[in-house]
Order: C-alpha cells, then sequence, then structure tokens
C-alpha cells in the first residue's frame, strides 16, 4: 500500500510538472505574439510622412492607416468575448495570427495606399483577437497569488510594445524603405503561427452560447461611430467635407447608448455579447476607469511628443525615436519587479504613487518650449514612464482578479474595448486642443514654431488636468478578493 501511495504521489507530481510546463509555454508563446502584433498599434506614427512622398498622398489620407487600425479593434474587441468562450484556445490562437501575419504580407506588397490600408485592417483584426486572448488564458491558468508578476509580464506587452514602436520605426526608415517595417515583423509573425500550430495545446473549455447578431450591428456601428468621430477630431477628417466631423461621433453615441442597454437586458440570461455585469464589481469598475485615464495620458503623449520634439526642437525622426527609447525601456525593465511587488503589496500602494509620477511628468511637459534643454525632454518621458509601469501591472490584476471565472473572457473585452477608445479620446482631445491654439497664435502672427509650442503647451495642460482626477481614482483601487465570487 505505501508502494502504491508513494506511485500515485510520484505520477501527481508528474502530472503537475508537466501542467506547469504546458502553461508556461502556452503564456510565453502569447506574451511574444502579443507584443509583435501591438507594435504595430504606433509603429507608423513616424512613418506617415515618408508614406506621403512615396505613395503620393496627402496628410488626411495617410493618417488612415491609424484611423482604420483603430477603427477595426474598436469593432472587432467585443466580439472576442464570445469568441472565447465558444472556441478553443488554439483555434482562436491560430485564427489571430493567420489575420495578422495575412495582413503584414499585404501591407509589405500593397501597390498603393488603398491596399495598404486593408492590409492595416487585416493586422487589426488579428491584434484585437490576441489581446482578450492572453488576458483571459492568464487569469485561467495563473493563481491569484502570483498573477501580479504575470500580469507585470503583460504590461511590457501592453504599455512598451506602443511606447517603442516609434523608435523601430525611426530606426527602420533611417536605413531601409518603409516596406521593411512589415518584412522585418512577417516572419515573426510566420514562426509563431508555426510554433502555435504544432505546440500550443488548449487549455479552455469551450461552451455554446449564443451569438446575438443585433449587438454585433450595434456594437460596429456605436464604438465604431465613436472611435472615428474621435480620430476625426485628432487628424482633421472631415473639415469641410459633406459629413461634419462630429456626425460620426454623435451616431455612434446614440447606438453605444443603445447597445449598452441591450446587453444590461441580455446580461442575466447570459446572451449578451459583452457581459456589463462586469461593472457590478466595484473593483473592476474603479480600475477600469484609472486604466482609460492612463491610456488617454499614455496616446496623448505617444502623438504629442514626437511632435514637439520634430517641430519645435529641429530633431530628426530617428533622434526623435531614440530620445523615447529609454524610457520605454524603463517601462520594460519596471514592470517584473512591479508585478512582484503588487504580488506582495496589493494596488494601493504602487497606484497611487504611479498617478502621481504620471501626473508630475505632464505638468513638466506642459512648461516645455522651444528653448527647453533636450534632458528636460528625457527627464519627464522617463518619470512618465515609471508612472506608468507602477498603474498597469496593478491595474490588470486588480480588474480581472476581480471578476467570477465565467467572466474573464468578458472581462478581457471589456478591458481591451475601453483602452482603445480612450485611447483614441485622448488621440483626439490633446491634438484638438493643439490645434486650436496653434490656429490662436498664428492669427495673432507668431511665427509657426512659437505657435507649434504654445499649442502643445496646452495639449499637456490638458492631459495634466486629467490626470489629477486619475490620482483622485488611484485611492480608490483595491486589491481583488482572494476568492473571488461565483455569481454577480
Amino acid at each position: 500500500m505505501q508502494t502504491e501511495a508513494l506511485l500515485v504521489e510520484d505520477l501527481a507530481e508528474e502530472t503537475a510538472s508537466d501542467d506547469s510546463a504546458r502553461d508556461r509555454l502556452v503564456i510565453s508563446l502569447l506574451l511574444v505574439s502579443a507584443f509583435t502584433v501591438i507594435l504595430n498599434e504606433t509603429i507608423m506614427s513616424v512613418a506617415l510622412p515618408r508614406l506621403m512622398v512615396a505613395l503620393d498622398v496627402t496628410a488626411n489620407a495617410a493618417q488612415w492607416l491609424t484611423t482604420a487600425f483603430l477603427l477595426t479593434m474598436a469593432v472587432v474587441i467585443p466580439v472576442t468575448g464570445f469568441l472565447l468562450q465558444r472556441f478553443h484556445t488554439r483555434t482562436v490562437f491560430l485564427a489571430a495570427m493567420t489575420f495578422f501575419s495575412l495582413g503584414t504580407f499585404i501591407c509589405a506588397t500593397a501597390p498603393g495606399l488603398g491596399l495598404l490600408i486593408f492590409g492595416r485592417v487585416v493586422q487589426a483584426v488579428g491584434t484585437a483577437i490576441m489581446m482578450p486572448l492572453l488576458m483571459t488564458t492568464v487569469m485561467t491558468l495563473v493563481p491569484p497569488e502570483s498573477r501580479g508578476k504575470t500580469m507585470g509580464n503583460i504590461s511590457i506587452v501592453i504599455s512598451v510594445a506602443p511606447a517603442i514602436g516609434p523608435t523601430i520605426s525611426g530606426i527602420i526608415l533611417s536605413m531601409l524603405d518603409w516596406r521593411w517595417m512589415f518584412w522585418l515583423v512577417l516572419p515573426i509573425g510566420l514562426g509563431a503561427l508555426a510554433l502555435g500550430y504544432a505546440r500550443l495545446v488548449n487549455v479552455t473549455t469551450p461552451r455554446k452560447v449564443p451569438l446575438d447578431i443585433l449587438s454585433v450591428v450595434m456594437s460596429a456601428i456605436g464604438f465604431g461611430g465613436v472611435v472615428y468621430g474621435l480620430s476625426s477630431m485628432g487628424e482633421g477628417h472631415g473639415e469641410g467635407g459633406p459629413v461634419p466631423t462630429w456626425a460620426p461621433l454623435a451616431i455612434g453615441g446614440v447606438v453605444l447608448a443603445l447597445f449598452i442597454l441591450r446587453q444590461l437586458k441580455l446580461g442575466p440570461r447570459d446572451r449578451a455579447l459583452l457581459d456589463l455585469r462586469t461593472f457590478r464589481v466595484q473593483v473592476f469598475t474603479v480600475a477600469v476607469t484609472t486604466m482609460g485615464l492612463a491610456m488617454m495620458s499614455l496616446f496623448g503623449m505617444i502623438i504629442l511628443l514626437p511632435i514637439y520634439m520634430q517641430n519645435v526642437l529641429g530633431m530628426t525622426a530617428l533622434e526623435a525615436g531614440l530620445l523615447l527609447l529609454p524610457g520605454g525601456l524603463t517601462m520594460g525593465l519596471l514592470a517584473p519587479l512591479v508585478g512582484r511587488l503588487f504580488d506582495r503589496f496589493g494596488a494601493r500602494r504602487l497606484v497611487i504613487p504611479g498617478a502621481v509620477a504620471v501626473s508630475a511628468a505632464l505638468w513638466l511637459m506642459a512648461s516645455l518650449g522651444p528653448e527647453s534643454h533636450v534632458a528636460t525632454v528625457l527627464f519627464s518621458h522617463v518619470v512618465l514612464s515609471v508612472g506608468l509601469a507602477l498603474l498597469f501591472t496593478p491595474l490588470f490584476a486588480s480588474s480581472l482578479g476581480s471578476l467570477p471565472k465565467t467572466l474573464y473572457s468578458h472581462g478581457s473585452a471589456v478591458l481591451g474595448t475601453i483602452q482603445q477608445v480612450a485611447g483614441a479620446a485622448g488621440i483626439a482631445l490633446f491634438v484638438s486642443i493643439m490645434s486650436l491654439r496653434i490656429g490662436a497664435k498664428l492669427a495673432e502672427g507668431a511665427d509657426m514654431v512659437a505657435a507649434t509650442a504654445a499649442g502643445l503647451r496646452a495639449g499637456f495642460m490638458c492631459g495634466a488636468t486629467i490626470s489629477l482626477l486619475m490620482i483622485v481614482a488611484a485611492f480608490f483601487v483595491r486589491r481583488p478578493p482572494a476568492q473571488p465570487p461565483t455569481e454577480v
């Protein structure tokens, strides 16, 4: 009997070891893949001037490369809650990387702007699926007591990939043709696809859930209209055209309100496309709100700071990209440490100083002008990066960790949707305020450099003011309960 017990114990340890190795492989593959696909979300930011010349298109036309990507993300992400419940992990991953790799190939071979935009749309479909897949899988596989460490690695993907996108783009464009932004990424996407096909196993159990077609249509119109409207405000689309800039925002807002009402009705019957019962959990609601404010700051900074460095300080795209690199690396290096600190101390001790650091950096950026030293720009960006590093991991872990397991997929979809809408809102708000201020200064007789500097200060001032709300919200962030409730 003792021998049999020992054999059973050894077998259990071996099985647990096999499961642990399998889980590490799954999470590592998803992390690498997610980093690759999210990098493409901001890699175009410093490439647009080059593309305008190469493709002989206007600035408004070239901006569709960014707008179409954000628009597709906003439309597809709400549907991922259904996809992650209905299909196996392996199936969803292979679909995501197939879309991304196909879109990358289309972009690399595109003869003109139209096909290049189409390729970006196909890329965005894969990107939109990948992030909720990663978050849901981690919440399923990783026990609560060690989620902070894993969420730290996810924070590298969420925060560092967009932050270093302009840097990588600037380096590539300084030495190679713009198509190499896609040719260099394609082998990574295909490699992840091949490895996933060969080694990835299913770690979730699909269940048959209904798909409400009307909710899909309303989601596409609502989120799509809001993101397109915000992007149009920030990028100048529609000015003087047949459709007013505010029209898609207004239509999207109305349809989005109807979509929310429908989801609240369908949620208790387990038929919602995006189950909004997640917001009944206070920890989730506060963390997601704080995350939205942080994403507004991040995406607004990603747009405004390169404009300041190039149009006011006269730096090249490569120099601007390299100056942003230390901040991106700082964020990446801090993320695992912040994850371990979260596991030990909880969320508030990290989120409050993080929000203060972000606010301080934005107020410092609001003082930048034509005579500012490059060291001041570097310092403010590094401080901002430190603050965001302290925010992202606790907010991810607190928000999703507070939900019951049945709502993980919906929580991931909600989080991803909020990130996209908040990012688009940040870009629209910051750039619109900057543009209005530049116009006013030019009307007063100021030269373009001085007017641009004044406009950028106004944009950063707006971000700094919003960051004060983030500090207030940070005081209400809590560590999720050890055992989330089974029902909401």
